[in-house]
């Protein structure tokens, strides 16, 4: 726990900190999405095949996840504020250059370099969070952190679709260069300057994070696009899995015998909540991730909508989430958190099923709209208890280190989802779709101008893909119920239990 040196100030003014930071949070979430829609006129201007462009995508989440757990500890020891703000100047400055490149590699780097950005911001707002509101106000805090990740999934498509259609790709990335400024000013402002804490830097702990996360991430990221095969030479998609894997156990290894100071603290873990919210931020971080790509191929291919207009079909979830979110906060703050995220996942879960089951070539569009509905309710109700929970017992000297591990686990499941639900959706349209004339499949090319005699087939194929997510997600909701009463609930006759439970 906090020492009493490490308190917040009273000056301090934890709102609209929050407040500036979030408007760099929101802004790379977009950034993660957005590229998607603009794939078509990317390949068109540069002259780009489409495995060039998605490595456009790929590089982005690439660069992003891969440095998280190092962000999160060079925030503790140099200070989140200045973290953020570098972070936030150099995705500002790759964003203007991704605008102005005109090929197809260069656009690649530039977005590597926007990716390092967002990896030195993300874990800095949640260490913030920790540290500068008190144990039973976070859960306010984080419900407004987790409302944003969620509007950020729907603003990322429909603002991409706005912006290629009216102004060109360019606009996608050249957008975000007056909101980073303006995200620059406000947190220059309004975020406090926080104590630092005089950690040693374990080189061989970065090393091997490095080399363990880059082989599992891109392994798992290119496994579909290589038919998890050769990718050149000895090189195959599972050598570097397992390599990966190999790795990162030698990492853990390093950091339990090393005698100083790791980069990752094993000692997190011994907290039983941060553990078990790592656990359940996973899988919905696999799910959010992994509905999408079914849900957005249907509405496309078989329902005929627009990228834009496909977009629009999440708005239900959006305006549900964010209207929810300050109460889910407050009753973070007041109730045992297993009930709130556990009510959340399990809505979640039901939702995508029901989704599932409606999913059909002529089904009404408002039919499908009260599925999608109730994932608003459960995004506003999982965000803020799993973050709180994650982020409640931390040390503050610990809180960007904790903060990193949070978010590479969220990172690895959206990660895990795309490729997992990539998986799924082709051996579904494989035993779904007859094959056409030339021996292709049908679903191949993701359904474009489908044959209205396919529409059921790959219906079919679409919401029984969608059973993946809904699975998985129930090892999240196991995860939660699991939590323990956090300390500011506890009525002072159950601290003797608590302190035996552990």
């Amino acid at each position: 726990m906090a020492t009493p040196q490490e308190q917040v100030r009273p000056e301090v003014r934890p709102w609209p900190a929050l407040w500036a930071l979030v408007l760099g949070f929101f802004m790379i979430l977009v950034d993660s999405t957005i590229v998607s829609v603009a794939t078509p006129a990317i390949i068109r201007d540069l002259n780009a095949d489409i495995g060039n462009v998605v490595w456009v995508t790929s590089a982005y989440l690439l660069a992003y996840a891969v440095p998280l757990l190092i962000t999160g500890r060079l925030g503790d020891r140099v200070g989140p504020k200045k973290l953020y703000l570098t972070g936030l100047a150099v995705f500002t400055i790759a964003s203007v250059w991704c605008g102005l490149t005109n090929s197809i590699e260069l656009l690649i780097v530039a977005r590597v370099f926007q990716g390092l950005g967002a990896s030195m911001m993300t874990p800095q707002t949640m260490a913030v969070i920790t540290r500068i509101f008190p144990p039973d106000q976070r859960g306010r805090a984080m419900s407004l952190w987790g409302a944003t990740a969620g509007v950020a999934t729907l603003v990322g498509p429909i603002l991409g679709g706005v912006l290629v259609d009216g102004l060109g790709w360019q606009w996608i990335f050249f957008v975000n260069a007056p909101i980073g400024v303006i995200g620059f000013v406000l947190a220059m402002r309004l975020v406090p300057d926080l104590p630092t804490h005089e950690h040693k830097f374990d080189l061989i702990g970065v090393a091997l994070s490095t080399i363990g996360l880059f082989c599992l991430v891109f392994g798992i990221q290119e496994g579909q696009k290589y038919n998890w095969g050769q990718i050149k030479g000895p090189i195959s998609v599972w050598s570097l899995i397992i390599t990966g894997l190999v790795v990162i156990a030698i990492f853990i290894f390093w950091q339990s015998r090393t005698k100083d100071e790791p980069l990752l603290p094993l000692s997190l873990f011994k907290d039983r909540n941060f553990t078990l919210a790592n656990i359940a931020i996973t899988t919905v971080g696999f799910a959010i991730t992994a509905m999408a790509f079914p849900l957005m191929l249907y509405a496309q291919s078989v329902r005929g909508l627009s990228p834009t207009r496909s977009a629009l079909l999440l708005v239900p979830m959006a305006v549900i989430s964010g209207a929810l979110a300050p109460f889910v906060g407050r009753l973070t703050d007041k109730a045992p958190p297993r009930f709130i995220a556990g009510f959340g996942l399990l809505c979640c879960s039901v939702s995508l099923f029901w989704l599932s089951q409606v999913m059909e070539p002529t089904v009404p569009i408002w039919k499908l709209l009260l599925p999608i509905a109730l994932l608003g309710v459960a995004n506003g109700f999982m965000w803020a208890p799993i973050g709180s929970t994650a982020t409640r017992n931390l040390p503050m000297h610990q809180a960007g280190a904790g903060a990193g591990v949070y978010n590479t686990t969220r990172q690895v499941g959206a990660v895990l989802g795309s490729a997992g639900i990539a998986v799924l959706m082709e051996s579904r349209l494989a035993a779904n779709l007859p094959a056409v004339p030339g021996g292709a499949s049908a679903g191949e090319g993701g359904g474009a101008n489908l044959p209205l005699a396919l529409h059921q087939g790959f219906s079919d194929a679409m919401a029984q893909s969608l059973m993946l997510p809904a699975a998985v997600l129930l090892i999240g909701l196991i995860a939660a119920l699991m939590f323990s009463r956090p300390a500011h609930l506890q009525r002072p006759v159950d601290a003797p239990a608590a302190a035996e439970a552990g």
